[in-house]
């Protein structure tokens, strides 16, 4: 099973620089085979590209609003588009390809025709996005969580991969 996890954000703008700290953090961590961690940053465009590759699933990090108090981790499951009811003024309209967050990532594969089986969102609710560099407090007590988290993510697909005969090898 091939598996990207792929940390975006911009580390000029304080905690939007969160997925780009787990991605490193996770570097350095043992996971399961076949899995890629990546720093994308705001590179959102090269990610789609490198999502052509195939893979079986993409774990997005991210810093984004939740609801929570600062520095709580969520996991979504978002919905994907298709690019089938994309509007022509969507369609049309320019990609800023410097702010590309998960929801512009994921529009762009379906526009490039990329069909991933499962999309994850692990994101961290940002207490300060202003300019800077460096987490707030908040965000940096998350990322051990949100490390934590993404490998507990990791270990349960490739069990239902393995149960399922799915389980490609890399």
């Amino acid at each position: 099973m091939r598996v990207m996890v792929a940390g975006v954000g911009n580390v000029l703008r304080r905690d939007d620089g969160f997925g780009v700290e787990v991605a490193r953090r996770l570097a350095g961590v043992p996971l399961p085979r076949g899995t890629r961690v990546a720093d994308y940053g705001i590179r959102g465009v090269h990610l789609a590209y490198e999502l052509m590759a195939g893979y079986d699933g993409l774990i997005l990090v991210d810093a984004m609003r939740c609801g929570e108090p600062p520095g709580t981790v969520c996991v979504l499951d978002p919905e994907r588009p298709d690019g089938a009811g994309e509007t022509a003024a969507v369609a049309a309209a320019p990609m800023d390809a410097h702010d590309m967050g998960p929801e512009a990532v994921l529009a762009l594969l379906g526009r490039l025709g990329v069909r991933l089986p499962w999309v994850l969102v692990v994101g961290c609710e940002p207490a300060e996005l202003g300019e800077g560099m460096g987490l707030s407090a908040a965000a940096s007590g998350a990322v051990e969580e949100a490390v934590r988290l993404v490998r507990q993510l990791l270990d349960e697909r490739v069990a239902e991969a393995t149960e399922k005969g799915t389980g490609r090898r890399a």
